[in-house]
């Protein structure tokens, strides 16, 4: 068997630190009572008004499954409406209602401060670097993921990114 001890492997450095930043951001979140997913999504919408909620999946990288589920607490809570699409009839655009700006607007500012923080520990340079070898390891996971299986789409929620 050949194994790698776990200080030896990328993958569990990067998902470490994706749990650290996850779980800050959950704390930082709670006062504006949403979770880091659905800050995500009304993020994501914020910048996409009228998106799908196939697209927005596709935007915040999860499962269009995972994104039902958000969108149907956000709706409950009072903070998206959604409306039929005039030129997609099986398609709903979503919006920001008024609630869903104002917890935005309260959410945003406490990740965004975590981001800058985060950010604010790297040089420009740094910064740059951390940000072009995680687009590398993205490519590699995804010419590996095709390799693996077949061509299909093993990675399909995630899109690539550019070279």
């Amino acid at each position: 068997m050949t194994s790698l001890p776990a200080h030896e492997r990328v993958g569990h450095h990067v998902k470490r630190v994706e749990q650290e930043l996850m779980a800050l951001k959950h704390a930082a979140l709670k006062p504006s009572g949403l979770t880091v997913p659905q800050y995500s999504a009304l993020a994501t919408t914020a910048m996409h008004p009228g998106v799908s909620a196939a697209a927005l999946a596709r935007l915040a990288l999860v499962t269009p499954q995972t994104m039902a589920t958000t969108l149907a607490n956000l709706e409950a809570k009072g903070l998206i409406s959604r409306a039929r699409d005039p030129y997609h009839l099986n398609a709903r655009q979503i919006e920001l209602t008024e609630p869903g700006w104002a917890t935005l607007r309260q959410a945003d500012a406490a990740a965004v401060a975590i981001e800058r923080r985060l950010g604010d520990t790297f040089t420009e340079t740094e910064r740059a670097t951390l940000l072009d070898l995680l687009a590398r390891c993205s490519r590699t996971l995804h010419e590996e993921a095709a390799h693996v299986s077949g061509g299909s789409a093993a990675l399909a929620p995630f899109k690539q990114p550019a070279r």
